[in-house]
């Protein structure tokens, strides 16, 4: 058996602490298809469009059609009919100007997120631009 020294020692540190690095992504992989089976993506991948009351408040998602200031791939979201801006991350997660800080898997978990955050104050129009 070879002798430990601080080399060894040091790079057994390094792996110990470097593997629930690696296990984040795993299981924000996992999280994400579990999501997918609820929510599947067209082939365009964007999301499906979705319209419900949650918590007293109508959220929808769809996709945005025109030309206007959007960071979410083309695809907006709304709560009581005031657009919720959204963008969506390099590595697939949703946030939005209300709760940029919690990345959420889909754009209706994004809608639900603002919705918690507002507890129960109106959105007030984001001015784009």
């Amino acid at each position: 058996m070879p002798e430990l020294n601080r080399r060894r020692a040091l790079t057994a540190a390094a792996v110990v602490a470097g593997a629930p690095l690696l296990a984040v992504p795993a299981a924000r992989a996992a999280e994400h298809d579990s999501h997918g089976s609820h929510e599947s993506h067209g082939s365009s991948g964007s999301p499906e469009a979705f319209d419900e009351v949650y918590k007293g408040r109508r959220i929808q998602g769809r996709t945005a059609g025109g030309s206007g200031h959007h960071h979410g791939g083309g695809y907006g979201v709304y709560v009581d009919g005031v657009e919720l801006h959204v963008m969506r991350n390099a590595d697939g997660t949703w946030i939005s100007v209300v709760s940029h800080y919690d990345p959420v898997p889909t754009p209706r978990a994004a809608a639900r997120a603002a919705v918690d955050e507002l507890q129960g104050a109106r959105l007030v129009p984001f001015p784009a631009g």
